[in-house]
């Protein structure tokens, strides 16, 4: 039995989701959803040079997040398009 997790969206991420089109908002999420139960999904990478931080495709879409396993949290710091997420992570 895994443990659920709390999924908390920062401000930046929830900015970037806002600015996607109707139907990749909700894929992307959907796939947010979906970390409460399975934060380390199998298409789950970590972000080379970032540590910490982990990232999960959504088609032409990533969802950059961390995780706390201490408080059972899943951060979502920012999504959006593949050409553009990785250049203004915190």
């Amino acid at each position: 039995m895994t443990d659920q997790y709390a999924v908390e969206i920062s401000e930046r991420a929830a900015r970037d989701i806002k600015k996607l089109d109707r139907v990749a908002q909700t894929r992307v999420l959907k796939a947010i959803g979906l970390l409460r139960s399975h934060p380390r999904p199998s298409g789950a990478r970590a972000i080379t040079g970032r540590h910490g931080y982990l990232r999960v495709r959504v088609g032409d879409y990533r969802v950059v997040y961390t995780v706390d396993e201490g408080r059972l949290i899943v951060l979502v710091v920012a999504a959006g398009h593949r050409r553009e997420i990785y250049r203004a992570l915190p």
